[in-house]
């Protein structure tokens, strides 16, 4: 949530309890004795909302809300007198202010208001936020959600990738979203504008496999769970992969393709042709900061999808989310929102009655565990990159059960 508050009174001693109140409720106070200082932090993009005293000498509080509202229509401000004057109220919603307390106000009066209007300007930020995407005609930023280090590195392994005529494979943890990064890499290519033909590998005979890359002509053809293909489609893949397909293979698979060549699972041939450009997706037990983005993300589509409007989303239904393992992924993930959006919150009902310190442990794990995989379970650069001892780190790893060696990759 947005933590900033623009506080505007002419009253120093005014506008520094107003500012302490706030500190004390872990906001941050930005303090402004006239409209002239609070109008250069006034911006389309100010992460925040403005408390506003109405009585001021020079330009007054109905000033400011006109100023800020055209700037930023959407950008909440609430008015504070002390006088009492109902007309007043009345005129000052008319004109757009977001809400309206008289002086003195109680805490809790002034707390309740900000919440929700620091809850509006988020929404608003991140509705602006990924129509900017939408808008920016790049695919990765569009669909592939998330702020970790790991995010981003997925995002630039696919720019990188997309552009080039070799034939990719993508592997990740079931419920990752090969089939979506494949169709992202496909539209972020020079073959966008060309058909983009998804099929099941397990499927495919040799004559399915002709039809699909002639489908695909131009274009991309994605298989998904390529060692699952018949062993004569393989072959007929491979040669027509030698003999320069009109279609661009994307190959995805939730298993170790090396592991698979050698059992002879997957053509050592075919496995050496798709190892040239791998991708590979992270898991969300290996960046657990993307959790809330992707949930924010999914409540979103699912309110949208069912036609309903989206529920609040508290602070302890996001610890108790990121305190989850999520071995189904983004795919689990997305249900759950779905049934959150519906009213039905399992998971997070059964985490929030763990109790704070079960709750605290399971995403103490999740971030160890992520940092490990950040590091390629190098044990003594994620204890740097989280700023513990080394001892320290090596006691917590002992504690949860976790093995740096199991995230090398």
């Amino acid at each position: 949530m947005t933590l900033k508050v623009l506080v505007v009174d002419d009253d120093a001693a005014v506008r520094d309890a107003l500012c302490q109140t706030l500190e004390l409720a872990d906001l941050e106070p930005i303090s402004a004795g006239s409209f002239v200082v609070a109008k250069d932090r006034i911006a389309e993009d100010f992460a925040g909302v403005i408390v506003s005293d109405i009585r001021m000498p020079g330009r007054d509080g109905f000033h400011l809300l006109a100023y800020a509202r055209e700037v930023d229509a959407d950008l909440p401000v609430i008015l504070l007198t002390g006088e009492g004057d109902i007309p007043m109220a009345v005129q000052a919603m008319r004109e757009g202010a977001f809400g309206f307390l008289e002086k003195p106000c109680a805490r809790e009066d002034l707390l309740a208001v900000l919440e929700r209007a620091l809850k509006t300007r988020t929404m608003v930020l991140e509705n602006r936020r990924l129509r900017a995407l939408v808008e920016s005609g790049d695919p990765a930023a569009r669909m592939l959600f998330g702020t970790s280090d790991l995010a981003e590195g997925l995002r630039a392994r696919v720019r990188r990738v997309a552009p080039l005529e070799t034939e990719v494979l993508i592997t990740g943890a079931p419920g990752t979203g090969i089939s979506k990064v494949s169709e992202v890499i496909h539209l972020s290519s020079l073959r966008s504008k060309a058909p983009f033909v998804k099929r099941a590998a397990a499927d495919l005979a040799v004559d399915d496999l002709a039809e699909a890359l002639v489908a695909a002509k131009g274009g991309s053809l994605f298989l998904d769970e390529i060692t699952s293909l018949p062993a004569a489609a393989q072959l007929a893949l491979l040669e027509a992969l030698e003999a320069g397909s009109a279609a661009r293979l994307l190959a995805g698979s939730t298993r170790d393709l090396a592991e698979a060549a050698e059992q002879g699972a997957l053509n050592a041939d075919l496995y050496y042709v798709l190892d040239v450009m791998p991708v590979r997706i992270p898991s969300l037990s290996e960046r657990p900061e993307d959790i809330p983005v992707l949930f924010r993300h999914y409540v979103a589509q699912a309110a949208e999808q069912a036609g309903i409007a989206q529920p609040e989303l508290a602070p302890d239904h996001m610890a108790a989310l990121m305190a989850q393992d999520w071995p189904g992924n983004a795919r689990s993930l997305m249900s759950a929102a779905m049934r959150f959006v519906l009213g039905m919150p399992d998971e997070i009902a059964q985490e929030v009655d763990l109790g704070l310190a079960e709750q605290l442990a399971r995403v103490e794990r999740s971030l160890l565990i992520a940092a490990l995989g950040r590091q390629n379970g190098h044990a003594s650069d994620a204890a740097k990159a989280l700023k513990l001892p080394r001892k320290t780190f090596y006691d917590k790893l002992a504690r949860y059960g976790i093995r740096a060696e199991d995230y090398r990759r």
